[in-house]
């Protein structure tokens, strides 16, 4: 398995999987917009609601995963991390992702006290590909 060829992979996805736990210890997978920003595979970045249910999960649980998959005619390819989600509130993690349309979601600009970064560390991941699967450490 090659690190750069998973990595040139998710960077073409346009949609990604972010995963948390609930109240009851249930998984909960939502999908989301590709992440902003990439430490090869080790960080991810994504923004989102501060008064998100998904947020409110990762304060009492930082334990996620993130997937992105290609579903070809032929072929499917998929991706999972594991690894741990904070909340960054701070100002220059704000600036770092903003995007001018992003006040279609957060009306008080990037200072909005509802934007928040969502910053996704990975320790593992498995990778799918041809019928074979391979774990592999980060």
């Amino acid at each position: 398995m090659q690190i750069k060829k998973i990595e040139k992979f998710i960077d073409k996805q346009k949609i990604s999987f972010i995963s948390s736990i609930d109240s009851g210890s249930f998984p909960n997978v939502k999908a989301m917009l590709m992440p902003r920003k990439r430490n090869g595979l080790k960080e991810f970045y994504f923004s989102t609601n501060t008064s998100s249910m998904r947020v409110q999960q990762y304060k009492n649980n930082p334990n996620s995963c993130i997937y992105f998959y290609h579903k070809g005619l032929i072929k499917y390819i998929g991706v999972m991390l594991v690894g741990k989600m904070e909340i960054l509130t701070d100002q220059q993690s704000k600036n770092m992702l903003w995007k001018k349309g992003d006040t279609m979601f957060y009306k008080r600009g990037v200072t909005d006290p509802d934007y928040c970064v969502l910053k996704f560390t990975a320790h593992s991941g498995r990778y799918y590909c041809d019928l074979k699967t391979e774990s592999f450490e980060i």
